[in-house]
């Protein structure tokens, strides 16, 4: 704890007054314009990825950035994305996986999770991400699915867990009607590289072709 400690002083004495305007601006007041998932992993930071600031992002994490499909039994990630989106009005919403996910690793042999239940079934919204790729290789049911294939697992589960978003009736009907964009992400640690992907796609393209009209965008700027 002694660098945690030692970090909240640094806040306290050096950061927060650096930044006390904005810091007033939030007080009473969030606005953020993205609602971002990703895993709990502790070597992701949204902040640092996006080069953004408190109270540019709504930010939800979870065990394998998943989220589970719409359904009448609220749980924290459902509730998260209504607020994000009815009340918020959170105009964009990025899905970021990452390379070395632990929790993509357990899913691709769940058997194997003994003594850990509550896992096992969370990740259990990661199995269509898992039967696909199976289906792609030709492998049974009945055998767990090698470590040369956790990177396509984990673009996959990025996939799916954004046809999961379309479910939620907040975000179908804003999708349906131009207000909202789905990003799918997933970020390479070592790299530092992005792959992407959009709500309709089925592969993901580098960052830069991906958001190249973006980028073409704040050259000019």
């Amino acid at each position: 704890m002694d660098h945690i400690v030692r970090g909240v002083l640094n806040f306290r004495k050096n950061v927060y007054p650096e930044h006390k305007d904005l810091f007033g601006a939030l007080a009473d007041s969030q606005n953020p314009d993205v609602l971002f998932f990703t895993c709990s992993d502790s070597r992701i930071d949204p902040n640092m990825m996006t080069g953004s600031i408190p109270g540019d992002l709504f930010i939800c994490r979870n065990a394998g950035n998943v989220i589970p499909p719409h359904s009448n039994e609220t749980g924290g990630m459902t509730a998260s994305i209504e607020y994000a989106v009815a009340v918020l009005g959170v105009r964009h919403i990025i899905v970021c996986g990452h390379t070395d996910c632990g929790a993509i690793k357990g899913a691709l042999d769940i058997p194997a999770l003994k003594g850990l239940p509550h896992v096992k079934e969370w990740l259990g919204h990661c199995r269509s991400a898992m039967e696909i790729v199976r289906e792609r290789h030709g492998i049974p049911s009945e055998e767990r699915l090698d470590t040369m294939y956790l990177n396509e697992a984990i673009e996959e589960n990025v996939l799916q867990q954004v046809q999961h978003l379309r479910t939620h009736p907040v975000v179908a009907a804003k999708l349906a009607t131009g207000k909202i964009e789905v990003h799918g992400w997933v970020y390479d640690i070592k790299s530092g590289d992005i792959r992407c992907c959009g709500h309709n796609s089925m592969e993901f393209k580098n960052f830069n072709e991906y958001y190249s009209d973006y980028i073409v965008n704040l050259a000019k700027e």
